[in-house]
């Protein structure tokens, strides 16, 4: 199921170097804001936001976190301070914020939408720390959400890691950011890592919450732009199929825009 990228790396790695610096002037932004995890999708779109030559906040913002995580996260940062001299960080760590949170609001028997309800909150804390320091630094908050999380199965947080300014790799499929990733030579223990959204302060993986891998899923996504339905496939390939359809129909409501209810004319 695994698809290969076939982008044009140097010339991708440039289109997206040049749309943001565009856009953050555009903007009149001194540059860009970062939440740095540890992941590709973040060491990606922060080494692309460096080249711009503006200047780039990468943020630290642990919650309870993996210490692999942590450490992954301040490789990546280190190596790309020593690449461009625009790129600054801070560490926020949000640890304390979370639990006095936790304290102050409600909470029932059902944990599993307790636990659910909190990794989101993480997410949520996160946005708030991100657009409160692009405020102070006149900066954009970047989005490091690629094509299968963003537009196929929506695996985001709504008004969290969804809650951005712009999104450079946002038309980037999974395999495309590796291939992106290993161009820009970010650090090998990230391209390694097996993904995770870091939200459960665990060591819980994308795969294991998705119930299929990025390889799979960027196949069903490209699947089901074909017109192929499950009785198409058999085997993992049907399961695949119907975990990616069941994902992207109830995300729907993350990548659709929000409803407005619209008042009849006669009505005003």
């Amino acid at each position: 199921m695994a698809k290969k990228s076939t982008i044009q790396t140097e010339k991708v790695n440039i289109h997206i170097v040049e749309w943001l610096k565009n856009y953050a002037n555009n903007a009149k932004a001194n540059g860009f804001v970062i939440g740095i995890s540890g992941g590709v999708d973040s060491a990606v779109t922060s080494t692309l936001c460096a080249q711009t030559g503006l200047q780039v906040l990468c943020v630290e913002m642990p919650i309870h976190q993996a210490p692999n995580q942590v450490l992954r996260g301040r490789e990546h940062i280190d190596q790309l301070k020593k690449r461009f001299p625009n790129v600054l960080d801070v560490k926020t760590d949000l640890t304390d914020t979370f639990e006095a949170f936790k304290s102050a609001v409600p909470t029932t028997k059902d944990s599993t939408k307790v636990n659910l309800s909190l990794a989101n909150t993480r997410a949520r804390l996160r946005m708030t720390s991100l657009y409160y320091l692009a405020g102070i630094h006149g900066l954009l908050v970047a989005g490091t959400g690629n094509k299968v999380e963003d537009f196929g199965v929506g695996f985001y947080t709504k008004y969290g890691d969804g809650g951005v300014d712009l999104s450079p790799i946002a038309d980037l499929m999974k395999s495309d950011v590796y291939a992106l990733g290993e161009f820009l030579t970010i650090p090998e223990s990230i391209l390694t890592a097996a993904p995770t959204d870091g939200l459960f302060g665990d060591n819980r993986t994308d795969e294991d919450q998705l119930g299929a891998s990025y390889d799979e899923l960027e196949w069903a996504m490209l699947a089901a732009e074909s017109g192929k339905t499950p009785a198409d496939f058999i085997g993992r390939e049907k399961s695949v199929f119907e975990i990616y359809k069941r994902l992207n129909t109830s995300n729907k409501h993350k990548m659709d825009p929000i409803p407005v209810c619209i008042i009849p004319k006669t009505l005003k």
